[in-house]
């Protein structure tokens, strides 16, 4: 690869974006998009599925998540623009419905865990400073301003984003280290049962490898957000040069948290005893330091869901942004502050649709929903990058060995199935997103065709969709 990067170059019609994000940042983006939240409660459900083993399936989940990363850094370090997986499927195949349902699915899938997160953000933070949240409006206020909040730092400029990030990040991995270290410190100490790692206390009927499918399906839900990251490209120095390294690391990083993470809870704490209640990781450091104070893991939780809202609306308005220069969705979308180079209509976009989720929608359903959309996602970005390599660039990029795309696209299309033990419900709630998809698939077809196209022709500065910088 060359050290020079085939960016989008800005243009009264394609404003850029500022570049900010060197490899240390984009590292705490990528470590702190997949930490996330999922492990502090996936761990006993995990645990539920697979018995003693629990760390096998966030292994395979690691293994199938490395595979179409290679695919995502091939793309992005050859188109490294804003958009992602959308702006791969479109490039590769080129039909607006495809891409625009890929696009929605993406957007669920960010939406849905950044109100989740504010949701989460709200009840945990009652707790930590011990005030009464027993009506629920409070706790909704609570968790729309965060929201807010969030758009204002959105707004504010990338680099208050990453600096942000780069505080969420570190006390999130304290939190999962603390664990790890805990663990550790039982076992030297001859606590703990590591027999447990090699049970596999499976539900009834079922054999250990259907067990493990079944978990890793569930286990796969952590490991997703290293996709978010190539959403950042038109804000990373040098994409070409740095992603690659970068994306390996942290995805390498995150995977061996998770493992130990696993290993230590279920050496501490029994199986069945970790997929009672939600709060699994409280209980192994009981187990293990029972005098530690339990308030400080609230807060550490607290900074945890707060990351995930913020890196999940920095991705979804970028998406929104990206798509909308290539003409994919409405111009307005595409539009900049001239100051604060940030794509401030998208951004209070997605603020919105943040808002109306958080006041409406039954967001506890939609994790299993969120992780099949992403895999399915994920299968068609292994084909895409396939499908790509007849379209040559100037400049050197990543190039992903041939067999890991296919497989990462079998592996992928297995864990989405019915085969993999996933949720009936999973299937009925995707299917209701993406009729609302088509139906805004159509709206957006039809404003512009008529809409942006007309006055595209009575006002020569939107002779572009993307529309001029505000």
């Amino acid at each position: 690869m060359s050290d020079t990067a085939s960016a989008p170059t800005a243009t009264e019609d394609r404003p850029e974006l500022k570049r900010v994000m060197g490899p240390g940042l984009l590292l705490l983006f990528v470590v702190g998009d997949i930490l996330g939240t999922g492990v502090y409660a996936l761990t006993g459900k995990v645990a539920g599925e697979v018995g003693g083993a629990v760390w096998l399936p966030f292994l395979c989940a690691f293994v199938v998540a490395m595979l179409t990363a290679t695919s995502y850094l091939e793309l992005v370090t050859k188109y490294p623009k804003a958009g992602g997986a959308a702006v791969y499927t479109h490039k590769a195949f080129g039909i607006h419905f495809l891409t625009f349902l890929l696009t929605f699915a993406v957007m669920c899938s960010g939406l849905t865990s950044a109100s989740s997160a504010s949701k989460a953000f709200s009840e945990n933070f009652f707790k930590a400073v011990k005030i009464d949240s027993s009506h629920g409006s409070i706790l909704m206020i609570t968790a729309l301003s965060f929201m807010a909040l969030i758009a204002l730092v959105n707004l504010r400029g990338v680099g208050e984003s990453v600096k942000a990030n780069v505080v969420l990040t570190l006390v999130e991995l304290s939190g999962l280290l603390i664990v790890i270290a805990i663990g550790a410190w039982a076992l030297a100490n001859g606590d703990g049962d590591t027999s447990r790692l090699t049970d596999f206390n499976t539900p009834s009927g079922e054999s250990p490898f259907s067990a493990v499918t079944a978990a890793t399906a569930l286990a796969f839900f952590a490991m997703v957000g290293f996709e978010d990251s190539v959403n950042m490209a038109e804000e990373t120095k040098d994409p070409v040069r740095i992603f690659p390294k970068i994306m390996l690391i942290g995805l390498s990083i995150t995977g061996v948290i998770y493992v130990l993470v696993a290993i230590s809870a279920v050496a501490l704490v029994s199986p069945d005893e970790l997929n009672k209640g939600a709060t699994p990781l409280l209980k192994v450091i009981q187990a293990g330091a029972p005098g530690f104070p339990l308030q400080i893991f609230a807060w550490i939780t607290m900074f945890a869901v707060a990351n995930s809202a913020l890196i999940n609306m920095l991705m979804a308005s970028r998406l929104l942004y990206g798509m909308s220069h290539e003409k994919v969705l409405p111009g307005p979308l595409g539009r900049v502050l001239h100051k604060r180079r940030t794509p401030w209509v998208a951004i209070l976009f997605t603020t919105l649709l943040a808002f109306f989720l958080i006041g409406y929608a039954d967001l506890a359903a939609l994790g299993g929903t969120t992780a099949f959309l992403l895999l399915c996602v994920f299968a068609v970005v292994n084909v895409a990058v396939l499908v790509l390599r007849r379209d040559r660039v100037e400049h050197r990029h990543f190039h992903a060995p041939t067999a890991l795309p296919v497989l990462g696209f079998i592996l992928c299309v297995y864990l989405a199935s019915p085969l993999s033990g996933r949720a009936g419900d999973d299937y009925k709630i995707a299917g209701y997103l993406m009729i609302v998809g088509v139906g805004l698939w159509a709206i957006t077809w039809l404003l512009n065709k008529y809409v942006f196209k007309r006055k595209a022709d009575f006002d020569p500065s939107h002779l572009d969709p993307s529309g001029p910088v505000n």
